[in-house]
């Protein structure tokens, strides 16, 4: 091993299947960036992969512990540990294909959990105001990301892609605070995730618009197809499915021995919908709640804490992909950074004055409950820009303001929560299933 300090010239690579896990420096720079770096580097190929994600779990809920003990929600500082690990500062781990599958997994079983503690009978009772919740948070985002971007001087078309981002909410974020504080059953709570359902076929409406707009053409009855096949999964599975799966899986059950049999239906139940759900144009995660919404009236504690034991080792790497995401040096312009913010706060007062105000019949307390818990973009808002930067629509500027949009009210959303429902008790058999 050479001293610190010792110029090496030859750049060290990396080969196999996971090489985008880990950056490829030189001697020179592993030796100033310190041991941890150094043993990134020295790892053979088949332990580079458990090292990493050594990292990001080990970083994730340390950074967890560190927030919960300054009284701030855990999975604030599993998104900070992503920022720090990641391109931004440290440089230790990459967004690569197989943490994106783990944050895939994650968020799907995230959902799936959270899907288990929703009766599918209580949420439909809150469609009218689901419904106009989730299209009032719709309209208001676009308008105003489209405004600004237009405002501000940039084309058309990146300006509706900005809009695009600015609709749709990722639900798992405030799912995840929500269940960790044991406030699922709460009537904002219910709307909240009704409304993240519409929220969702609407946006992917929008998105399908966006993309048409920039290719130069709308295919409208490509549209009204795609609403049709989304709205119609998503209804016929809401009102029909617990009542199929109470009358089902009882039966099989019956018949099968091999291993955790209520579980391994569970799962085929959650993957199904789940690849349902993306064939319907819709998201997977959409398909994997409404999947634990289904056996919520069926399944047992034992499923719910399987299910919760997946749920921790993998959301994790969902939380921290967010904060991988967010590359501080492209806001190093004033400019730039300038309308980075005003994206930022238009994002949470567009949710919060449009989602909100479809909440208007609940009261003003949850209205602001409402409101702040569509507000985090997650995920959803950086799909959106990766796909105006992969069609070559949107400049490498506007789509760091996207992603720093989206980490941003995703780290913003549960301390809103946890301060709106800090005059609320949560329910005594919920205190079990925390996530974070």
């Amino acid at each position: 091993m050479r001293p610190p300090g010792a110029r090496v010239k030859q750049k060290i690579r990396y080969s196999g299947r996971h090489e985008a896990l880990i950056p490829a420096w030189h001697n020179e720079a592993l030796h100033e960036f310190g041991p941890v770096a150094y043993l990134l580097a020295e790892t053979g190929d088949a332990a580079r992969l458990p090292l990493a994600l050594l990292i990001v779990f080990g970083a994730a809920k340390l950074f967890a512990e560190i927030l919960e003990k300054l009284g701030q929600p855990g999975i604030v500082g599993e998104i900070l540990a992503g920022v720090l690990v990641g391109p931004s500062l440290l440089g230790w781990v990459q967004p690569n294909e197989t943490l994106a599958a783990l944050s895939d997994l994650g968020v799907m079983f995230l959902l799936f959990r959270v899907g288990l503690e929703v009766k599918a009978s209580e949420l439909t009772r809150l469609g009218g105001t689901a419904t106009l919740v989730a299209v009032l948070g719709v309209a208001a985002p676009f308008c105003m990301g489209w405004g600004i971007l237009r405002l501000w001087g940039e084309p058309q078309v990146p300006a509706v892609f900005v809009g695009a981002a600015m609709v749709a909410t990722s639900v798992g974020i405030t799912a995840h605070a929500l269940a960790a504080k044991g406030l699922l059953d709460h009537v904002a709570s219910k709307t909240i995730l009704a409304a993240a359902v519409i929220d969702d076929v609407l946006g992917l409406l929008v998105l399908a618009a966006v993309s048409g707009l920039a290719r130069g053409r709308v295919n409208l009855a490509e549209l009204a197809l795609t609403a049709v096949l989304a709205a119609g999964f998503t209804v016929a599975v809401a009102l029909w499915g617990t009542r199929t799966v109470v009358k089902l899986v009882p039966r099989v059950e019956k018949r099968l021995r091999a291993g955790e049999v209520q579980f391994n239906l569970a799962m085929i139940l959650l993957f199904a919908l789940a690849l349902l759900a993306t064939k319907t144009g819709v998201a997977a995660i959409v398909g994997a709640f409404l999947a634990g919404m289904a056996l919520a009236e069926t399944v047992t504690g034992r499923v719910r804490d399987l299910a919760h034991g997946v749920a921790e080792l993998l959301v994790p790497f969902f939380l921290v992909g967010i904060g991988l995401h967010l590359d501080l040096a492209t806001f190093a312009g004033a400019s730039n950074l300038v309308l980075a913010l005003v994206i930022f706060a238009a994002a949470v007062v567009s949710k919060l004055a449009g989602c909100g105000l479809g909440a208007w019949s609940l009261g003003a307390k949850n209205m602001w409950r409402v409101g702040l818990g569509m507000v985090p973009r997650g995920e959803v808002g950086m799909v959106v820009a990766q796909i105006g930067l992969g069609m070559g629509v949107i400049p490498q500027h506007i789509y760091a303001v996207v992603v720093f949009m989206a980490v941003m009210t995703t780290v913003a959303a549960p301390p809103f929560l946890k301060l709106t429902f800090r005059d609320v008790k949560p329910r005594e058999p919920e205190e079990r299933f925390t996530l974070g």
